[in-house]
């Protein structure tokens, strides 16, 4: 059994070497896929940080809370500021593309926000039955002014929700510190108003590693995705090399010898298993060694080895019995090869490799529960940035196993109802 066995993994080496197009899909394009998307994502994220993004202010208040807002957005690391501007011209700037938003301060903003504050604080004082000033009771309240925004049609909805939530905190601090001004003012109270500052704050506790804080990076979650998207993508040289054992014969010759079907499926999936680790480790070393020359972080594995290759093996495993039924099932090349590629694209675009599961809609969240690459890619994420042990990860490579098992006796099945006398 075991000689039958080690025939059969030897067959598909001879496939493999024959087919060096199948060869450059399985560990050179998944290199170029790591390096690139990481490099992207890495000058992405450096560009936000180190870059300022253009925007158009115009200030027809010019007085205190216009000022302030102001300060506010010049302090701010990623907004530059530009002022040569009337409403119009910022409008056609925008909706242009030229920009990507303009902010306008409307006129008499800080007069009609003071007249109304000391309105409301004026009414609230007497309610207690205190003296107020009867003259400025007298004064009429100002109808609320809208600061206008615009916005690239183009922009992304994220940006500018980000933009608008900082907008508003700005505007919400300012009117909070003139209120409690026009309390003092009115209570007599002389109390610094720089004192007061928020009672409530928030802080971010990371995990780290001895006493240095582990920040995830790009590379973190970039390695782990692209590796199991490069071991899915065995699928295809798999079910084109089991069609063309059927349109050569070679599977008739494997099903009139003594030797089990299962043995030819299990050469198969130790053949593959060796690839796939292979590609593991060629993409771990382009994370520890290129990386740092790219300017990006390093790969970081330490103690992490063991159970990152046990997660390849399962992975492994669910793409092969995968790609094992594909190749039973199709009749051709022209029908294994583009299914085979498009379907692993869909299953890492439900899986989570293309966009975290936690932004899809709601039903394909719960769609994203049945695909094997997102069991890998948690099982990856839980040990890389969740420091878990095997022992945490049990419940994932049960299932990666369980589709394996569910591929193959499916293929099984359908091979021995084809071909049932």
């Amino acid at each position: 059994m075991l000689y039958k066995l080690w025939r059969s993994f030897i067959k598909e080496i001879l496939l493999l070497k024959r087919d060096i197009g199948g060869i450059v899909i399985i560990f050179v394009m998944p290199l170029l896929l790591i390096v690139t998307i990481t490099l992207i994502q890495d000058s992405t994220f450096k560009n936000l940080e180190g870059s300022k993004i253009p925007i158009i202010f115009i200030d027809n208040d010019k007085s205190e809370v216009s000022k302030n807002i102001k300060k506010e957005l010049e302090n701010n690391k990623t907004f530059q500021l530009l002022t040569n501007f009337n409403e119009k011209s910022a409008q056609n700037a925008v909706f242009s593309g030229e920009y990507q938003m303009a902010i306008v301060i409307p006129e008499n903003l800080t007069k009609d926000l003071n007249s109304n504050i000391e309105n409301k604080v004026q009414k609230i004082v007497s309610s207690f039955g205190l003296e107020t000033d009867s003259t400025a009771t007298q004064k009429t309240v100002s109808k609320a002014k809208d600061i206008h925004l615009y916005f690239d049609p183009a922009t992304n909805s994220g940006f500018k929700s980000s933009v608008m939530n900082s907008v508003n905190k700005m505007v919400f601090e300012i009117e909070n510190k003139k209120i409690y001004k026009s309390f003092q003012d009115q209570l007599g109270t002389t109390e610094n108003l720089e004192e007061n500052k928020n009672l409530i704050s928030f802080k971010e506790i990371t995990p780290k590693k001895g006493d240095a804080e582990v920040l995830p990076n790009s590379v973190q979650h970039n390695v782990p995705a692209w590796t199991l998207f490069a071991i899915f993508f065995i699928v295809v040289p798999l079910s084109i090399n089991l069609v063309k054992e059927k349109s050569q014969g070679t599977s008739v010759r494997v099903r009139v010898s003594p030797t089990p079907y299962f043995i030819h499926i299990l050469g198969k999936t130790f053949t593959y298993l060796i690839i796939c680790i292979i590609q593991f480790l060629l993409m771990v070393a382009v994370g520890i060694y290129l990386f740092p020359y790219m300017d990006l972080p390093a790969f970081d594995v330490s103690g992490k080895m063991f159970q990152l290759i046990v997660v390849t093996l399962f992975a492994g495993l669910a793409a092969i019995g995968f790609g094992v039924l594909l190749g039973t099932i199709a009749d051709t090349q022209e029908q294994s090869a583009p299914f085979g590629a498009t379907s692993v694209v869909v299953l890492a675009a439900i899986g989570g490799i293309w966009v975290p599961v936690f932004l899809m809609p709601e039903f394909m969240q719960h769609v994203a529960k049945f695909s094997p690459m997102n069991w890998g890619l948690n099982a990856y994420y839980d040990i890389i940035l969740r420091n878990s042990g095997i022992g945490n990860i049990g419940k994932e490579l049960a299932l990666l196993f369980a589709f394996y098992i569910a591929m193959v006796a499916i293929s099984i099945f359908y091979e021995r109802k084809q071909n049932a006398v």
